[in-house]
């Protein structure tokens, strides 16, 4: 179902944007970087984290990490990681194939301005063996997404 969530959400919103189906897992980001012949900072990672009782999603280039006072100092608290099974349950999309689009439950989504060093990067597309390719800004526009620094 998730492949197809984002297949259907693209569809409605971003009609000429295409899923890239691969033969080899993407699930990391070094197997995505591998697969898709590009350097790991390209692949738009999705965390799902919880700051307090609030849940949301923050996509970030492949190599960044999140930094908590950076993160606490823009969220208002500590992120804690989503465990798989409650990342799958919400988002619809199974750990190594989450991304922000075709989600189960509306989530607040936020990018961390890193991937701005890139005109295009790889999110996930709802399946450990499938991506898109787009440019940051229309990632943000297509999920309603802010800007935010949060990595180091």
């Amino acid at each position: 179902m998730s492949l197809q969530s984002v297949q259907a959400f693209l569809a409605e919103r971003a009609p000429d944007i295409q899923i890239l189906e691969h033969s080899a897992s993407t699930a990391t980001v070094a197997e995505a970087a591998a697969t898709l012949g590009v350097e790991p900072g390209r692949i738009a990672k999705t965390l799902s984290i919880r700051v307090k009782d609030q849940v949301m999603l923050i996509v970030a280039r492949g190599d960044a990490r999140l930094d908590n006072r950076k993160t606490k100092d823009a969220l208002g608290g500590r992120p804690r990681m989503l465990g798989a099974e409650e990342v799958e349950t919400l988002t619809g999309h199974p750990v190594g194939g989450v991304c922000p689009f075709g989600l189960a439950t509306p989530l607040p989504v936020y990018c961390d301005v890193s991937l701005r060093e890139f005109d295009e990067v790889y999110p996930a597309a709802g399946s450990r063996m499938a991506s898109v390719r787009l440019t940051p800004d229309r990632l943000i526009e297509l999920v309603g997404a802010s800007w935010i620094d949060v990595c180091g």
